[in-house]
């Protein structure tokens, strides 16, 4: 990590380049690690690739569980930083590990024994849900990996390092280019493990991953030691996670209850729409990379400025990362418009399942300049402690408007797949603006409250 990096300090507009740019290559890789995923589930047979898309909302909550921690955790530690109470954020970082093996042993319980009936509720026909469970199982019992590499790479992010994050996840897309065929298709003393192939060379990368983002980790002032007796918990720090994280989980957990929602109603047009819809999200994925870069770079700049009481810069970094991420989103939006169906030819050779995907990918082009309002807004909240804004921004935005506008599209309006789309761009104009006056308020209060706070102690 750069020495000089000073988030309470430094130029807004240079430690979000710095910041930035670093996090969003490093989703870029993962996303293409997704990618490279959907590509070899393509080449399985179609029914993987279906398979693939509707295990997407189950996987997703791990996901949840992980940006939870990632985010909630980056903001507590990053608070603790910028308050310099160098103690504090060390035992945040412990309690952070510990809250995360936790949460896996729940989440590996619930993706086991439930993943059946979630992928029945979606429509599954028997033939799928028995591939997509056989991924989904790998997964799950991995969870426990995932979640310790998302705690350290909030560690990390709370400090301002996005660039090992970065470095480990190219070279985890060189490695499942690699794994994915052997463990797929099998060689040498390894049998053909089909779809299941895919979870375990993810797996097996994901482990690694860990290993190495400790190594990092280990190298900070807050280091990490592996001794039993730094893990114990401290009810209010502990606490303080849980109701930091949980809050960010539960809402990111609604995306996958409206991945749910959305799969169930579009398995009426056939498994080619569920096809050409989760190749267009795995694409769609890529260009919203900039703005997941400009949120964890908000996030911890605002972090460690709201603990430190740089209110001036808490709004600076805001307003900017909306900027920014709004000039970015149109450009990307005119990109995903003019390619979108020569991107999902390359998962499919099906004209079907290139019209369902090249469909979506139209309509979203024009929802992305939105995107950055929500995205760093989370990041914002999050930053100010008032995590459960995120969770009810989420609900209202993933789950309940989208079921009414599905629902009325499908069953009063007889709409086709397209304008079940074409609703939720009007919807998501007019919550992002509502956002937006939301996060411009919250700051005024927030900042008055604080200053009174300070000037009674």
């Amino acid at each position: 990590m750069d020495k000089k990096l000073n988030l309470t300090s430094n130029p807004i507009g240079r430690l979000l380049r710095q910041i930035a740019i670093p996090a969003s290559t490093g989703s870029l890789f993962q996303t293409l690690f997704n990618i490279i995923d959907t590509f070899y589930a393509g080449k399985i047979s179609p029914e993987s690739l279906a398979a693939l898309a509707k295990s997407f909302p189950l996987y997703f909550i791990i996901v949840a569980a992980g940006v939870g921690i990632v985010s909630g955790c980056n903001s507590l530690i990053g608070n603790a930083i910028g308050e310099r109470n160098k103690i504090a954020a060390s035992i945040y970082a412990h309690n952070t590990i510990v809250y995360s093996i936790l949460l896996s042993f729940f989440i590996t319980f619930i993706g086991i024994y439930f993943s059946y009936d979630l992928l029945k509720f979606m429509g599954n026909n028997e033939e799928n849900i028995m591939l997509a469970k056989k991924y989904t199982d790998i997964i799950f019992l991995g969870s426990i990996i995932f979640l310790i590499q998302f705690s350290f790479n909030s560690i990390l992010n709370s400090q301002g390092d996005t660039k090992s994050f970065r470095n480990f996840m190219l070279v985890g897309i060189i490695a499942n280019i690699i794994l994915n065929p052997i463990f797929i298709f099998g060689l040498f003393f390894i049998p053909a493990f089909g779809i299941a192939g895919l979870a375990i060379s993810t797996m097996l990368i994901q482990f690694v991953g860990c290993i190495y983002l400790y190594s990092k980790v280990n190298k900070l002032e807050i280091k990490i030691i592996l001794n039993i007796k730094n893990f114990y918990i401290r009810r209010n720090f502990f606490r303080n996670i849980f109701d930091q994280a949980m809050p960010i989980t539960f809402s990111l957990f609604m995306v996958s209850v409206g991945g749910f929602i959305l799969l169930s109603f579009l398995t009426i047009f056939g498994d080619k729409a569920i096809a050409g819809y989760g190749s267009a999200l795995r694409f769609e994925q890529v260009f919203i990379l900039p703005i997941i870069g400009l949120n964890i770079a908000v996030l911890s700049i605002a972090g460690q400025n709201f603990g430190a009481r740089r209110y001036d810069r808490v709004r600076e970094v805001y307003f900017k990362g909306v900027s920014i991420g709004i000039l970015v989103m149109c450009f990307s939006g005119i990109i995903i418009y003019l390619l979108s169906e020569p991107i999902i030819s390359i998962f499919s050779n099906d004209l079907e399942v290139i019209k369902f995907g090249s469909s979506y990918l139209k309509i979203t082009a024009f929802i992305c300049p939105v995107y950055p309002i929500f995205f760093i807004s989370h990041a914002l909240f999050a930053a100010l402690k008032k995590s459960y804004f995120i969770f009810y921004m989420n609900l209202l935005r993933m789950v309940i408007l989208p079921f009414i506008i599905v629902w009325t599209t499908i069953n009063i309006m007889n709409g086709y797949f397209h304008d079940i789309f074409y609703g939720l761009l009007i919807m998501n104009w007019i919550l992002g603006l509502l956002v937006l006056l939301i996060a411009r308020g919250l700051m005024i209060k927030t900042f008055k409250e604080q200053k009174k706070a300070f000037f009674i102690f």
